[in-house]
């Protein structure tokens, strides 16, 4: 390795570990919004969902999101709840876990290890990276089939006050 290639990947090295080092902790989630290739704009939660992602220094995340407004289950026990009220709360709902792997300065694999998506469970849920003041967006760099159509997804977090 000559200098110059010692030099970039010290770099490289850096950027990664200034990002990392700039997810860790919490955050909570401002807006979660996907975009058709026409540019038409919903909002899977909501227009006030709630979230939460966390960063771990041991290299974990977690991450749960969720409509504001989900109804509540007749029973005060999960168990006791009907399959349909069941069904309906996962609609609005989505938490998945695991390690995780910032890729390079504007990348962070989540290497799903549980999901309530159970499709995710064993698949890497790779994220765009962008810091704006104090708000972080993670978005999907492709446009992927999202509620009926291709859309790509930004989701806009906040460390809590």
């Amino acid at each position: 390795m000559n200098a110059t290639e010692g030099t970039a990947a010290d770099a490289e090295r850096k950027a990664r570990d200034e990002l990392r080092g700039k997810l860790l902790g919490a955050w909570r989630l401002v807006s979660y919004t996907a975009t058709n290739t026409d540019g038409d704009v919903i909002e899977p939660l909501g227009p006030n969902p709630n979230g939460l992602i966390l960063y771990t220094p041991q290299g974990y995340m977690s991450a749960q999101l969720g409509r504001s407004d989900r109804p509540l289950l007749s029973s005060a026990r999960l168990e006791d709840a009907m399959p349909e009220e069941l069904a309906r709360t996962t609609v609005g709902y989505l938490a998945y876990g695991g390690p995780f792997e910032v890729v390079d300065a504007t990348t962070v694999e989540h290497h799903v290890t549980t999901s309530l998506f159970p499709n995710w469970t064993g698949h890497p849920q790779t994220r765009e990276v962008r810091f704006d003041g104090p708000l972080l967006t993670l978005a999907l760099r492709t446009p992927t089939r999202l509620w009926g159509a291709e859309r790509t997804a930004e989701l806009v977090w906040q460390r809590p006050a």
